[in-house]
């Protein structure tokens, strides 16, 4: 498969019960609704978080009759692919999902020599308003559910796990998620108790079971819900989009600058590591002649100065026919060498997926302008771990 879309088509949407929205023990209560024993419900959720098994026939220890009811009145995922692209260097794979209320989302695997990274959504749409980002332009639509949210991560582990499924990238399968990153669309901390619900059932050694160190938590500054996860007790990386140094900057870029200045959120940041003593990621995406001058580098440099971080520099995934463009490899270089000089460490990441719209929410945008997809939806542009 090239980087051309390939559309799908969806199946009907129902009103089945997602069994993804439910703990263990409310799958067990709903096993003895059907008038079934509760260990039934252990059972199912072996076959979801363990074996990936999203299709109830598939599950064979389960008695034919209570497979043919399951089919009938529930779902394991309430999410239906309706495009997919590889980018031609067959190292990322982006999906657009339609949900049960016919709104999409998006999600991108990300190939490495040793990690198979997720970035996933945890918002349909993002009401931050970042000036530069794909999914901002149309605003946001809804909060995703807590099994939305893990049903993208299930959709790319069966991916994975089975050579058989297309398309074809560059991986030998079977193989495994390594990494979650919540850097897709939407504001993962506007979402806190969705998003957090789905990532104790990710962490949950009896559920999905990944690491919590192998988690980035991406966000744009919501100062109050950074100290709230800092009290989780779940070693999740907390990522902070900063784009600029200082209040006239970042307020232009991203609006959220107006509730939580960058002094009251680098505070955040502190209390935060002093609590978890874990290292911050600061991501900083790179536009040509805006945010990218040695003076911007240079104050940055004195701003973090003292925190315990890490600073990785975007190359910006352009949204066309926008005013913000890529900064130059020559200037990316000069502007991490003074961070660098500082003593600040600092890398560029990786891009992946340009042709692709691999960046977030261009993909469905690109979907809707060409009429394939829900009309007036558009979705944040950002660069690929």
């Amino acid at each position: 498969m090239n980087a051309d879309i390939a559309l799908m088509i969806p199946t009907e949407t129902s009103t089945r019960r997602s069994l993804l929205e439910m703990d263990l023990a409310q799958l067990g209560d709903f096993m003895q609704e059907l008038k079934e024993p509760r260990f039934r419900a252990r059972q199912i959720w072996e076959w979801i978080y363990k074996r990936y098994v999203a299709d109830f026939d598939a599950m064979t220890n389960l008695p034919k009759a209570l497979r043919a009811k399951l089919a009938e009145i529930a779902t394991v995922s309430p999410l239906q692919p309706i495009a997919q692209v590889v980018s031609k260097d067959r190292d990322t794979l982006k999906t657009l999902f339609q949900l049960p209320d016919g709104q999409t989302i998006e999600a991108v695997l990300m190939l490495y020599d040793q990690r198979r990274t997720l970035c996933i959504s945890s918002q349909v749409g993002c009401a931050m308003g970042c000036v530069f980002c794909a999914t901002a332009q149309g605003g946001l639509a809804r909060n995703l559910t807590a099994g939305e949210i893990v049903a993208q991560v299930l959709y790319f582990a069966r991916y994975l796990a089975d050579p058989s499924l297309p398309p074809d990238t560059d991986v030998e399968r079977p193989t495994h998620v390594t990494n979650i990153v919540l850097m897709g669309m939407g504001e993962p901390l506007h979402n806190y108790n969705n998003v957090w619900s789905a990532l104790r059932r990710l962490t949950d050694p009896e559920a999905f079971g990944l690491g919590a160190r192998h988690i980035t938590l991406s966000t744009v500054g919501l100062v109050p819900m950074i100290d709230r996860m800092a009290d989780e007790g779940l070693q999740i990386g907390l990522a902070v989009s900063l784009h600029a140094p200082n209040d006239e900057l970042r307020t232009q870029l991203t609006p959220i600058n107006k509730a939580y200045s960058v002094d009251e959120l680098l505070a955040a940041v502190r209390r935060y590591v002093a609590k978890t003593n874990r290292r911050v990621t600061f991501e900083y995406a790179l536009m040509a002649g805006v945010n990218d001058s040695p003076e911007l580098a240079q104050e940055m440099a004195h701003k973090l100065q003292g925190i315990l971080c890490h600073v990785n520099l975007i190359p910006l995934n352009p949204i066309p026919d926008s005013p913000f463009q890529p900064t130059s490899d020559e200037e990316t270089e000069r502007f991490a060498q003074i961070l660098r000089d500082a003593g600040i460490p600092t890398t560029v990441r990786l891009r992946r997926g340009i042709e692709i719209n691999a960046g977030c929410g261009q993909l469905r945008r690109a979907m809707t302008a060409s009429g394939n997809g829900r009309r007036g939806q558009k979705g944040r542009s950002m660069g690929s771990d």
